[in-house]
């Protein structure tokens, strides 16, 4: 799977340094599930992607929804688990993040964001 680093570019903070980038449809579903934690400094990038839920989750995740400019447009923070939403329709992409991740990088909805690809070791 593609690894990027997801930078706060309006407040020149890192998002996430290793986020997982979630492309494909198989991806995209299955998303987190499964998983018992998402560690400080990781993330999944889901694109393309709108809406959300974090039923047969085991932890609660911040969610940052993005628009096609790279846009920040909603940011929620510790969305619970078995929770349907939420949903942004403007939204290109999501990123789920480990809680506490948007408050560290001072995200907010309006901030620039660029995702950095990695390159795999």
């Amino acid at each position: 799977m593609d690894v990027v680093t997801i930078q706060n570019r309006t407040r020149n903070t890192v998002i996430a340094e290793r986020a997982e980038l979630a492309a494909s449809w198989w991806a995209r579903l299955r998303g987190l599930i499964g998983r018992r934690e998402l560690a400080a400094g990781s993330g999944l990038l889901i694109r393309p992607c709108s809406s959300i839920h974090t039923c047969f989750m085991a932890f609660p995740i911040d969610v940052l929804f993005v628009d096609r400019n790279d846009r920040a447009l909603q940011c929620h923070a510790a969305v619970p688990a078995w929770r349907f939403g939420p949903v942004a329709p403007k939204a290109r992409y999501v990123i789920e993040l480990p809680p506490g991740a948007l408050a560290a990088s001072g995200t907010q909805p309006g901030d620039q964001i660029e995702c950095v690809r990695r390159a795999m070791p």
